[in-house]
């Protein structure tokens, strides 16, 4: 815990506490006006004799010192309690302020790595570009071929950090997406199609076996998030295999599945690889991707907000499957009542 949420904590402990001894000495001195009223309403009356003076025997004197003692004894219980629930609420009032602040904290430090990741990914293709451009300003023999190349590798790494800030603009977009009836199979249709050629290039196949489900969804997002499970599965595929898109239906739900044959994810992987710029490469790949391990992330976001769930399991030296469950569309008209 950092020191901001450590002075929070305290404070927040220190009014919780200030709360629950108001009410106890609240309560207290309620309670102590009552019972002392009780004992004065019990007391004897003073007799008053022919003289005029107050007489009082030995009995009635007796009555009136045990209910002085009652009361001390009252006021001493009372204290007592006070100070226990001092220490009890000061317990309480820490565990109740660490409870209320452990959301904020966590959604502190989730900013923090996100910044700190997002930093070094930026950093990188930055980086690249500035010692290109170093080494050439060096460069005795730098000429149109040299510079086309160096403009060439430049642009490359423009369109990575382009990308980049697309795919972070789209982590940070938080607002509500509106859900229409969306045909299933023409969404997928939309979202493989671009790929047919970067898969055909390396000799795999993808198999389309959607039905024509009517889901709740938004068909640019899910359109969205089917490309990203593709292309993933894409990249993470040896040549000559086969990617299979299922569906089916379950209760209420529509299930999609997208399955590859490619090396597997790792049990220590598998519970991180919706974490942002989470990659494990070495796990799924001999070979070295390019990505920022944005988006599965993005993916798994569109999806909840689309109120279904992702998931995935893998099998080392098999494959990689991703399941998305979405909700069917609610059929139309009223039905017919016989």
């Amino acid at each position: 815990m950092n020191e901001l949420f450590k002075s929070a904590t305290v404070q927040l402990t220190g009014w919780y506490l200030l709360i629950i001894m108001m009410i106890c000495i609240s309560f207290s001195a309620v309670i102590y006006q009552v019972t002392s009223n009780e004992f004065d309403r019990r007391l004897p009356q003073t007799i008053i004799s022919n003289q005029g003076f107050k007489v009082m025997d030995a009995l009635e004197q007796a009555r009136i010192e045990r209910a002085e003692e009652g009361r001390n004894a009252i006021l001493q219980n009372l204290t007592f309690v006070n100070v226990a629930a001092l220490a009890i609420g000061g317990v309480v009032s820490y565990l109740l302020a660490r409870r209320t602040l452990q959301p904020i904290e966590e959604a502190s430090e989730a900013q923090g790595r996100f910044i700190s990741d997002a930093s070094h990914e930026l950093r990188t293709p930055l980086a690249v570009m500035r010692s290109e451009i170093e080494v050439a300003l060096r460069s005795k023999d730098l000429n149109k071929v040299s510079l086309q190349k160096l403009v060439e590798s430049n642009l490359e790494e423009v369109n990575r950090l382009h990308g980049l800030s697309d795919r972070l603009l789209q982590l940070s977009n938080g607002h509500d997406m509106e859900l229409q009836t969306v045909n299933l199979e023409q969404v997928v249709i939309d979202a493989a199609s671009p790929h047919f050629a970067t898969a055909a290039s390396r000799n795999i196949e993808i198999i389309n076996n959607i039905e024509p489900l009517e889901i709740e969804a938004n068909h640019e997002s899910l359109k969205d998030v089917l490309s990203i499970l593709i292309d993933n599965a894409i990249k993470y595929s040896p040549d000559k295999t086969k990617i299979a898109i299922d569906s089916y239906q379950r209760n209420r739900s529509a299930y999609i599945e997208i399955r590859d044959e490619g090396h597997g994810i790792k049990a220590i992987d598998l519970p991180h690889i919706f974490d942002r710029f989470y990659r494990a490469d070495l796990s799924r790949s001999k070979t070295n991707v390019e990505g920022y391990g944005l988006g599965l992330s993005i993916a798994k976001q569109v999806i909840e907000r689309m109120g279904g769930v992702i998931d995935a399991t893998s099998t080392m030296g098999e494959g990689t499957t991703f399941t998305i469950r979405l909700n069917l569309a609610k059929p139309s008209g009223n039905p017919q009542h016989s």
